[in-house]
């Protein structure tokens, strides 16, 4: 029965709109659209296969729940008796709903030119084997660890309760797979441009393959010589048992050639006790010792060098008072060697700044001694629209110090950083970390140079609903700042992920120091464009830079700017899940007159970093 209206409180009475001051009924647009999809006509059929009106059974955004939970403690330390994996392709299936199968010629015209992943691919990833007991958090982790390998949407791993007894126990792991083959244009201008290929799990082994073509890239010399017009940058990846993956990488551009071999293993889980990897890389650079006078051309000299690397790493837990759950923290302790020969450096002219210490063959060593804490936390719409996605936080401290053996004059190192990240589905997400480190010649002066500030602040807010409509603002900066750089150590521009999104400027720009800001609001749609989600973006970037040389305060002079509006396409069941068309407006450095440019990326708004200390190093100056 409707409730007394002369007695009922206003939170039982529906809520009616007030029809003078409503001026946008959504529910309504999406009935009628909904009722148009229904008509045999042409137009009601284009509408009914480009939108997508079945109600999706999601749960809310925002799950307040540690993904490393604990509903299998019962089967702790259980011998493992059977492990059975199903593997589904990509189009059709679901794992909340066992009944759905694909039905549409979409659907299985995708399954068709899809391989699915193998079995033995999958049994890589779980931290379980048959005939061995299960540890603790096995299953959970397991579960987290295959939804994070590129390859795979999702996956579930359960205990088979009917078959279980008291002493040993089924599992049964399910996975579906995305779409691996994935390709991309972004037209820069009639004549530029950039094309991507790449497939995540080449012929169903999650093997990696990576191909990015630049050309017409509009690059000036100054002088007669014409300069290298394409770029391009590849590599291939593949993973094997214990979690070791060996990766080849090539990459040619103008005044840089480079490409390397690698054998490695990361901390992956906090269960993992070694981890380690060897390395060779080899370069091949045209590096500029100064700035010219206004007017004049870049003058380059040549260097080329190679770099062997190896290093390992050791995991020690610590006590922990409930004998079903582990302690989250770990002190770290790991060693590195890399040694690097110089087969061509610069030979300037007189009256061009470059030392005896500059370029000298030498071996360094190097020790990280590291406190870290890693948590996960489940939320949506992040990245992707309803998918459940995994969001780490926790602490690290480390320290890091060594030594530089040289023919010249030997250098130490030292390092400090300090990261932290909290969570919460009231507040949203924050991740702030700070590190400093350099050389110090071990001479009479003891002059420190080659030195690097690194700061990076990653944030989210809540998710906000309005109707069957969410939201989100994104707030992310990174600063590099060179202290004493060496002359000819640039770093790599501030184009795409390490500044603004689409922007292209007609000259390089040589930055010795850079601070970015990159603001993003994302709102995510229930309409659905031939299986691609739809989500409204809107950014702001601006980036500050320091051609000084040797380094210094980035915030000299006026900042890059960059504005835009444009539309996310992300489907979650192909390796190429987003796909963005955007409009950005950069009042300075851009080629065109009126600084306007269309353009394609499939860059993610923020990038997660985790709390698992890898090799020693000297800080990425790039």
């Amino acid at each position: 029965m409707p409730p007394d209206s002369l007695r009922a409180s206003r939170e039982i009475l529906p809520h009616r709109a007030d029809s003078l001051r409503q001026r946008f009924d959504e529910e309504r647009m999406l009935n009628r659209l909904k009722a148009y999809s229904r008509r045999k006509t042409l137009a009601g059929r284009a509408v009914s296969a480009l939108f997508n009106f079945t109600k999706r059974q999601e749960e809310r955004a925002g799950l307040d729940a540690v993904l490393l939970d604990r509903q299998f403690d019962a089967h702790n330390f259980k011998i493992v008796r059977r492990v059975n994996i199903r593997t589904l392709d990509a189009f059709g299936y679901s794992l909340t709903d066992s009944t759905k199968v694909p039905r549409s010629f979409l659907d299985k015209s995708g399954n068709a030119f899809h391989i699915k992943t193998a079995r033995s691919r999958v049994r890589q990833v779980l931290l379980f084997r048959p005939g061995q007991p299960l540890e603790p958090q096995a299953l959970s982790e397991s579960e987290r660890l295959l939804r994070q390998t590129p390859e795979l949407l999702d996956a579930r791993v359960l205990v088979n309760e009917t078959t279980t007894t008291r002493d040993s126990v089924d599992i049964e792991v399910l996975t579906t797979d995305v779409f691996s083959t994935s390709g991309g244009f972004e037209l820069g201008s009639a004549t530029a441009g950039r094309i991507t290929l790449g497939d995540q799990n080449f012929l169903g082994l999650g093997h990696q393959l990576k191909n990015s073509y630049r050309y017409g890239r509009g690059l000036k010399s100054g002088t007669d010589q014409e300069p290298q017009q394409w770029a391009y940058e590849g590599s291939y990846t593949a993973p094997f048992r214990h979690f070791i993956f060996a990766q080849a990488r090539y990459r040619n551009e103008y005044n840089y050639r480079g490409g390397g071999l690698t054998l490695r293993r990361d901390f992956y889980s906090p269960s993992v006790r070694y981890a380690g990897s060897i390395s060779v890389n080899t370069f091949n650079q045209n590096v500029a010792l100064q700035i010219p006078a206004p007017g004049e051309p870049y003058v380059y000299y040549p260097l080329r060098y190679s770099v062997q690397d190896a290093w390992v790493g050791r995991a020690l837990r610590l006590r922990s008072y409930d004998l079903g759950y582990e302690n989250p923290g770990r002190i770290i302790v790991s060693g590195r060697v890399f040694n690097t020969n110089y087969r061509a450096v610069p030979q300037p002219e007189p009256g061009v700044p470059i030392s005896a210490t500059d370029f000298q063959n030498g071996t360094t060593v190097l020790g990280t001694v590291g406190y870290s804490v890693r948590r996960y936390y489940k939320d949506r719409y992040l990245f992707g629209f309803g998918r459940t996605e995994d969001v780490p936080t926790g602490t690290l401290l480390s320290f890091t110090a060594g030594y530089e053996f040289n023919r010249a004059v030997p250098r130490r190192y030292m390092d400090v950083r300090l990261a932290a990240a909290g969570f919460s589905t009231r507040s949203g997400y924050l991740y702030g970390a700070v590190g400093v480190g350099g050389y110090q010649l071990m001479n009479s002066s003891r002059r420190w140079e080659q030195g690097i500030l690194s700061t990076e602040l990653t944030s989210f807010t809540k998710l906000y609903n309005r109707g069957n409509w969410q939201y989100r603002h994104f707030l992310g900066s990174k600063a590099t700042v060179g202290l004493n750089r060496r002359p000819g150590e640039f770093l790599q521009g501030i184009t795409n992920e390490r500044g603004l999104r689409g922007f292209s400027p007609g000259q390089p720009i040589q930055a010795t120091s850079r601070f970015v800001v990159n603001y993003e609001t994302t709102l995510f749609t229930p309409l659905s464009l031939l299986g691609f989600r739809l989500a409204g973006v809107a950014f702001a970037d601006a980036a500050w830079v320091s051609e000084r040389p040797r380094g210094g305060t980035p915030f000299s002079g006026s900042p890059y700017t960059g504005f835009g509006l444009g539309l996310r396409f992300r489907n979650e069941f192909t390796a190429l899940r987003t796909f963005q068309i955007l409009v950005g407006y950069y009042p300075r450095g851009i080629t065109a007159a009126n600084g306007i440019r269309l353009f394609e990326t499939n860059r993610e708004t923020v990038t997660f970093t985790d709390f698992g200390l890898g090799q020693p190093g000297t800080g990425l100056y790039q």
